[in-house]
């Protein structure tokens, strides 16, 4: 895997160049026939830690050549992000403040501003030296043992608090606090607001909150809430004034648990609702042979082989490996008409 996933990734750069790169990594269906490319199993969530650190790996030391680099992974992996991001941009002699906070920005609002049960354990980050970057991160929830991955690409991200995915994801739709969709746009400004304000303010709006009667949907919980925490946190925000949003949600110590408070304490005090609607946009993987959760999508399937077919012919590989490749994209293809012909009978 990290042969061929060097060998392809060398061919998209020289044909397309790495910015092309990016925004592959970033459509959750090229990424995932990319890992079945490379043999592993389609709709398993492992082929996002073994698909990123295989690249990852598979690039070391031609980086400077390809003007592609690659930062993070699994677990204690994605806390080196920063560090690797920083230790490649000195020898760029580049910037590296901005894809810093690009890497921390994007996990912090799958952590944090989107509240979807899922933990985020896999964080991986790719830039070029032009500035561009994209992100594939991925949360675990440990009651249904079920993943759910975040795609970020630079240059779709026009905020990182409002609608910044490429995509997210998963197999079916999570109760789900969404604090950077469109529609939450008036309970950021007003939590933003409320950060401002002395914490007496948001404290006494949420002190007779269980008496309330909120609607099923909400996701929020006032036994999420500690008031002796959220108070040190708001002090916090009320000292430093946060000028927004992005500002706020970027603050040391305002995680899942402030933000929820907020948001809580927004919609009491000037009727703000947060939206709960669940912002993935793709099935996990694509979709599934049984048609749950739908279908999967043979027209974007089929294309994307048929490219990545071309890297495989193109690239310079071992012809064992290459034989090996495109057997896979045969049995692909086999499979896909069986399934085509017994839908259709």
């Amino acid at each position: 895997m990290i042969r061929l996933s060097r060998e392809i990734t060398a061919h998209v750069v020289a044909e397309y160049g790495s910015d092309e790169m990016l925004r592959r990594l970033s459509d959750p269906f090229w990424f995932q026939a990319f890992g079945c490319v490379l043999g592993f199993d389609w709709h398993s969530s492992g082929v996002t830690t073994t698909v990123t650190g295989a690249l990852k790996e598979g690039i070391r030391g031609l980086e400077h050549e390809l003007g592609f680099f690659a930062g993070g992974g699994k677990g204690a992996v994605s806390k080196r992000t920063p560090s690797e991001i920083v230790a490649y941009c000195d020898k760029l002699s580049i910037d590296a403040s901005p894809l810093v906070y690009a890497s921390r920005m994007s996990a912090k609002v799958d952590s944090a501003a989107v509240q979807d049960g899922f933990q985020l354990y896999h964080h991986a980050f790719f830039f070029t030296p032009r500035g561009g970057w994209c992100v594939v991160q991925q949360g675990m929830n440990d009651d249904t043992g079920m993943a759910r991955r975040y795609h970020w690409l630079a240059e779709s991200v026009r905020s990182y608090v409002n609608e910044p995915h490429a995509a997210i994801c998963a197999q079916a739709s999570a109760p789900t606090l969404n604090l950077v969709a469109s529609e939450s746009e008036a309970v950021r400004s007003a939590s933003a607001e409320l950060a401002r304000e002395k914490p007496q303010v948001a404290l006494s709006a949420l002190k007779n909150l269980p008496l309330l009667s909120m609607p099923k949907r909400h996701a929020v919980l006032i036994s999420d809430v500690s008031a002796q925490h959220l108070e040190r946190i708001l002090l916090k925000t009320y000292d430093r004034a946060p000028d927004n949003f992005e500002t706020l949600l970027g603050m040391e110590g305002v995680g899942a648990r402030t933000l929820r408070a907020l948001a809580l304490a927004s919609e009491v005090i000037y009727g703000t609702p947060a939206s709960t609607r669940d912002p993935a946009r793709f099935s996990f993987a694509l979709g599934g042979k049984d048609g749950t959760p739908f279908p999967v999508d043979l027209e974007t399937y089929d294309r994307t082989i048929e490219v990545l077919r071309a890297a495989v012919n193109k690239a310079n590989i071992d012809r064992s490996e290459r034989v090996k490749a495109l057997k896979r994209l045969v049995d692909y293809g086999k499979q896909k008409i069986a399934e085509r012909t017994k839908g259709t009978s």
